[in-house]
């Protein structure tokens, strides 16, 4: 399912969606690593932010 963009929400900061590319690129620029690294992670160790920032060795909030 595509993000809905008309609603205001804060977004999810727990999951990963390699779906959206300023997700992707958001994601990216935050754990400072490409997109294939990001998504050879998610591919690991699933969508979880905490879990792809473990695996990648990075801080998470």
């Amino acid at each position: 399912m595509t993000d809905d963009l008309t609603k205001r929400g804060l977004p999810d900061q727990q999951r990963i969606n390699l779906n959206e590319p300023w997700e992707v690129r958001d994601w990216c620029t935050k754990f400072g690593v490409t997109e294939a690294q990001l998504r050879a992670a998610v591919k690991a160790v699933g969508v979880m932010a905490r879990d792809v920032a473990k695996y990648l060795g990075k801080p998470y909030p």
